[in-house]
């Protein structure tokens, strides 16, 4: 025969008391119930948010002008808020208003595209797609 089998033991409701004390005594020294709880005095306190479902939360509240004024103030951009910029950041499109003046009639600062009669014609080659054969 291949193996010996083992004689089963068996065991009596004393030795398997016995058994399940020991095992509930090594659980108990290792595991400890805590019933009192407080807050570590060194560690930051974070505050915990209301549940947005619950009913008594979102009772209604009166407004609190002072904050709202706060939040609007803090909404606007910051040219609104200062005078000057704040940040380097903030000089470089401080001023917006062009240095120069759009005038749309001076020929130096404004080169529109025109139209004579070889442009027209040259246009209209290009869009009917005729290479250009002196290239």
């Amino acid at each position: 025969m291949a193996g010996h089998q083992k004689e089963k033991v068996v065991i009596d409701e004393v030795h398997q008391n016995q058994f399940l004390r020991e095992l509930y005594l090594k659980e108990l020294r290792t595991q400890k119930l805590y019933t009192s709880y407080h807050v570590y005095p060194k560690s930051k306190v974070h505050t915990i948010t209301r549940k947005p479902m619950s009913w008594h939360d979102n009772l209604e509240e009166p407004e609190d002008t002072n904050f709202l004024h706060h939040i609007h103030y803090a909404a606007q951009g910051p040219k609104k808020k200062y005078t000057e910029p704040q940040t380097e950041a903030q000089e470089i499109g401080w001023n917006s208003e062009p240095l120069v003046s759009p005038e749309h009639h001076d020929r130096r600062l404004n080169h529109f595209r025109f139209y004579n009669d070889i442009t027209l014609y040259k246009a209209k080659l290009w869009s009917l797609g005729e290479n250009d054969s002196r290239k």
